[in-house]
């Protein structure tokens, strides 16, 4: 980006104040990023960034935007007056992306995103100069943010799609337009605002209105909720991948290891390697295939991608504890289907010691949480799972439903203010040749868990 503040203010159709002869080079909506050609993004959240305007031009900001309902403008830096800053912050990512125009593919999904955005760019790499969303930066303010640090060379923007509530996705893709859209699963992630997954499938749904005619839905064809709705959608290009035969693409002889997953597909007898286990991994690999082959991307250099595939942490990796055993760590986010799957897979891995299983509370699920907390019960065998230790207060409900099923004493729950306790008791517990699986959501913080066991 090379934007005098004079062409921001005309994209933004704002009012230049202390116009200077500058160039920015960057945005930052956090003050204490900002470095020399920086334009200042006052974002007001639970903070009001204009409070903050002073550290970001002692840290080299050359311009910032203003909201039109603040006083006391700054006097020493050239500022774009707006009707409203977050807003602007979305039509400038907007204008900036028509300018270097790259090919835009979108992904959302309840679970899987992150790994299948990181899958795509790996993969799209092999061809065109591509840029992903870096972390989770999925928001109405993490992605204007990944499209403004694009480099103008861009050829291809990965770019990751999260949904909170009805409208989400919709006014994301009406501003950025995707050429390639993809959905990895509906699970039950922000029922609380949706109430039923066939509200979130229509959520999901919406990731479709700015993509131009010509543009292809690339959607989990396992999913039925997603078959129902494209079906009614007339002229909609669209690509399945999936487990499941019925799917365009879908994958034939898969073989796991702790740490890896093999597979061959319906179209080629070309093994794939992903260094990620799990049948669902397998499945966000087959989306960025698909993605891949509508790309025109060779097969071998997929192939290639796939197995050397950087991905985000936190996202089903496996640790050597300081037990002398390995730890499973998924404690990015969890909801039921995802955790069932992860509990699926981590009571099927080999291990001469014992399975532990920490679960920590999914948030976001309403009313329908204490169910879907006791339902994870039936993913959990005594025979496979030796002990389960739970953390926060919705997971007594998951406690209630082992009662009878473990025997007493190898259920514990915590409360999440008691995670230190928790690690002690792991580390008196764990043995050599044990395995130790943590799941929950982000929020319980499980990380920290994780961090004093290895």
């Amino acid at each position: 980006m090379h934007y005098t503040p004079a062409k921001i203010a005309k994209l933004l159709n704002g009012q230049l104040i202390n116009d200077q002869a500058v160039v920015v080079t960057n945005t930052v909506f956090d003050g204490r990023k900002a470095t020399p050609g920086s334009l200042f993004i006052p974002i007001i959240g639970a903070n009001d960034g204009h409070d903050y305007v002073a550290g970001a031009i002692a840290n080299g900001a050359v311009a910032t935007l203003w909201q039109a309902d603040h006083k006391n403008i700054p006097t020493d830096i050239a500022v774009i007056v707006v009707p409203n800053t977050q807003t602007a912050f979305q039509q400038l990512a907007a204008a900036y992306l028509n300018e270097i125009h790259p090919q835009v593919v979108a992904i959302s999904g309840s679970n899987g995103k992150t790994t299948t955005k990181d899958f795509t760019a790996a993969i799209a790499a092999m061809k065109y100069k591509t840029v992903k969303t870096p972390a989770n930066f999925n928001n109405e303010i993490g992605v204007p943010a990944t499209i403004l640090a694009m480099p103008e060379d861009t050829e291809l923007l990965v770019v990751e799609f999260g949904m909170d509530r009805p409208g989400d996705l919709k006014s994301l893709s009406t501003l950025y337009k995707p050429d390639i859209t993809v959905l990895t699963m509906i699970g039950e992630a922000h029922i609380e605002f949706f109430k039923t997954r066939e509200r979130i499938a229509d959520g999901k749904m919406e990731i479709i209105s700015g993509m131009p005619a010509s543009g292809t839905l690339v959607y989990n064809g396992d999913e039925q909720l997603l078959r129902e709705r494209t079906a009614v959608i007339d002229g909609l290009n669209t690509k399945t991948f999936g487990l499941a035969p019925q799917n365009d693409l879908f994958a034939t002889q898969i073989a796991m290891t702790p740490v890896q997953a093999t597979f061959t597909t319906n179209q080629t007898d070309s093994q794939f390697t992903i260094p990620m286990t799990g049948r669902y991994n397998v499945s966000n690999s087959l989306a960025a295939i698909a993605v891949g082959q509508l790309l025109d991307i060779s097969m071998a250099d997929m192939i290639k991608a796939l197995a050397t595939a950087p991905v985000t942490e936190n996202r089903t990796e496996w640790l050597a504890g300081n037990f002398g055993g390995k730890i499973l760590s998924d404690v990015y986010n969890s909801n039921p289907t995802a955790a069932k799957e992860v509990l699926h897979f981590f009571s099927q891995t080999p291990t001469t010691g014992k399975r532990v299983v920490v679960l920590g509370d999914m948030l976001e699920l309403g009313t329908a949480g204490p169910e879907l907390h006791a339902s994870l019960a039936d993913s959990l065998d005594p025979a496979a799972i030796e002990q389960v230790y739970l953390v926060g207060p919705i997971m007594r409900e998951l406690e209630k439903a082992l009662q009878g099923k473990y025997p007493a004493g190898r259920v514990t729950r915590f409360e999440k203010e008691d995670k230190d306790a928790l690690a002690n008791v792991l580390k008196q517990n764990l043995q050599a040749d044990d395995l130790v699986m943590l799941k929950g959501s982000h929020g319980i913080h499980l990380e920290n868990v994780v961090e004093a066991l290895l």
